[in-house]
């Protein structure tokens, strides 16, 4: 656990504050730009990888793109559940991973720690060019989502990280830009809005007023994770969410969350596709 600073550690100057907090914003602000310069963006895309936190989600994709399970499991460490699909579709190689189900429990590994080291792990072993990060989300009718509507996400940013000191605040909320396609949303008929990550399904007071915060469409329990690592290691990352249930609704969450699944990975699949689609034969600096 971090330690916290003493009390009389702190007394730095305001305007010095001030300046670390701007500093990093700036810098926060600026991966995305600094991702796409280090990745030969002006090279045709070959090697996409999909990273997915529920086999549910994840088996419709797995069949779409007709690819074939890692049998042997070498790509990763021995001893973990993780699971990796891979083949050929349209001249792209897809690398498509979910976290597995958990060794004691037996239900999928979601949440932001799995996803954040099968992300890792896959971009050293796999070399992708490209990241989607592909799932289900909750959805707030206040901002105008519904049922079956899919987003590709222009942020994403964590709202149960909440470090109240200075500069330590930006860092637990870690908001990003994604990696910008103008052009992929004029083609494929996607939302656009700001996704919140947190590895809760249902909304505290708290989280609910960080969510308020970051501005966010959708909440899900992975993206921001995927985001801090596909930064980490300079790969641009795009996230494509459906909407299963409306957080700010009247049903309870969990009820609605499993009475949509099935159909809303349809429309996932579906858009999902339709990315793809759009992005083979193309380069980063074309989407």
């Amino acid at each position: 656990m971090m330690a916290l600073p003493e009390e009389n550690a702190g007394e730095a100057a305001p305007d010095a504050m001030a300046a670390a907090e701007e500093e990093t914003v700036a810098a926060v602000e600026s991966v995305a730009e600094e991702t796409s310069g280090k990745t030969g963006g002006d090279r045709p895309i070959s090697t996409i990888l999909i990273v997915i936190a529920m086999q549910t989600e994840a088996l419709p994709l797995v069949a779409k793109f007709g690819l074939a399970e890692d049998a042997d499991g070498s790509v990763f460490p021995k001893g973990v559940p993780w699971v990796r699909y891979h083949g050929t579709y349209k001249g792209l190689h897809i690398d498509l991973v979910w976290p597995g189900k958990d060794i004691i429990l037996g239900v999928d590994s979601v949440g932001t720690v799995s996803s954040a080291l099968l992300t890792f792990a896959s971009i050293q072993a796999l070399k992708p060019d490209l990241i989607i990060n592909a799932g289900t989300a909750g959805g707030f009718k206040a901002k105008g989502a519904c049922i079956r509507d899919v987003y590709l996400p222009s942020h994403v940013a964590f709202h149960d990280r909440r470090i109240p000191i200075p500069v330590f605040d930006l860092y637990g909320i870690g908001s990003r830009q994604t990696f910008s396609t103008p052009n992929l949303l004029k083609e494929v008929n996607l939302k656009v809005g700001r996704l919140s990550t947190g590895n809760s399904l249902d909304m505290s007071p708290q989280d609910e007023a960080s969510i308020l915060a970051n501005d966010a469409t959708v909440k899900d329990m992975e993206g921001a994770a995927v985001a801090y690592v596909a930064d980490l290691l300079s790969v641009p990352a795009i996230f494509v969410k459906a909407v299963t249930d409306i957080v700010d609704g009247d049903k309870p969450t969990a009820e609605e969350f499993m009475q949509n699944l099935i159909a809303v990975t349809a429309a996932l699949d579906h858009a999902v596709t339709e990315v793809v689609d759009f992005i083979n034969g193309k380069s980063l600096y074309d989407l």
